[in-house]
């Protein structure tokens, strides 16, 4: 393990010796780290730095692209997600990505409920019911649609949409959230409300989100993770990184001076 990395005890997810590698390209080099159970941890570092890389091995998304190569272990409750059914892993780790992205044909409601028909499971109305009110309040976005939950989600301003691709990754109670730059596509005010919903929703949720807003990660995250050139740099508590960082490149980068 990296000697930087501050050790978690019973962590909900350990990553240990993690390689991606696109052909022969290592976009993520042997990186381990834990992850603590309810808190926000923001994965921070220049573009091309291998953070959305490292992001999206944690629900083996990579597995959709014949080129790219996953070496290391992921394990989430002590159980190897590699060995596990990919259907079974995206329903543990909800991915939401940049920009919002609600299904265009469907309505708001049917947007929350998507991952169950997707996947052929059947429900009861009072269970779907049940489903989309409890994530559209857990994403404080029920008292704003509860008269249009049958209006397509592209009807949504921007901050709602996102807030309605988070509730829907909710709809299967994950027990990880996967967050990719959510609010880089955003104005200062939905991005506002996002942190905000974050925050409350780490009482249930373990976060983890790709940022290169550092304001950002110092206001809501617990944990930061530097990245650079696909290595971990630098992992430790975000009020001790901030303000006393142990690498000179995570100092460099945190003060504007990285080139």
């Amino acid at each position: 393990m990296n000697k930087n990395i501050a050790k978690i005890e019973d962590p909900i997810l350990s990553v240990r010796d993690l390689t991606v590698a696109y052909d022969k390209n290592e976009a993520v080099k042997q990186v381990s780290v834990d992850f603590k159970k309810n808190s926000v941890t923001a994965i921070m570092g220049p573009s091309g730095c291998g953070k959305s890389t490292l992001l999206r091995a944690f629900n083996r998304m990579h597995e959709l692209y014949e080129n790219i190569h996953i070496t290391g272990q992921i394990i989430l409750n002590e159980e190897d997600i590699m060995k596990m059914p990919p259907i079974k892993v995206r329903r543990n780790l909800g991915m939401v990505f940049q920009r919002p992205n609600p299904f265009p044909t469907m309505s708001i409601y049917d947007n929350v409920i998507a991952g169950y028909k997707l996947n052929g499971i059947r429900l009861k109305k009072s269970e779907k019911d049940e489903i989309v009110e409890r994530s559209l309040k857990d994403v404080a976005l029920w008292d704003e649609v509860k008269d249009t939950l049958f209006k397509k989600g592209t009807f949504l301003s921007g901050g709602q949409q996102q807030r309605l691709c988070i509730a829907r990754a909710l709809a299967f109670s994950p027990e990880v959230i996967l967050l990719d730059e959510p609010t880089s596509a955003l104005d200062p005010i939905a991005t506002s409300k996002i942190e905000e919903m974050l925050i409350n929703l780490k009482k249930n949720y373990t976060i983890i989100m790709v940022t290169h807003n550092m304001s950002q990660a110092a206001r809501i995250s617990d944990y930061s993770l530097f990245m650079y050139l696909g290595e971990l740099v630098e992992y430790d508590k975000t009020k001790t990184m901030f303000t006393n960082p142990k690498e000179k490149r995570t100092e460099e980068y945190l003060t504007g001076k990285f080139s």
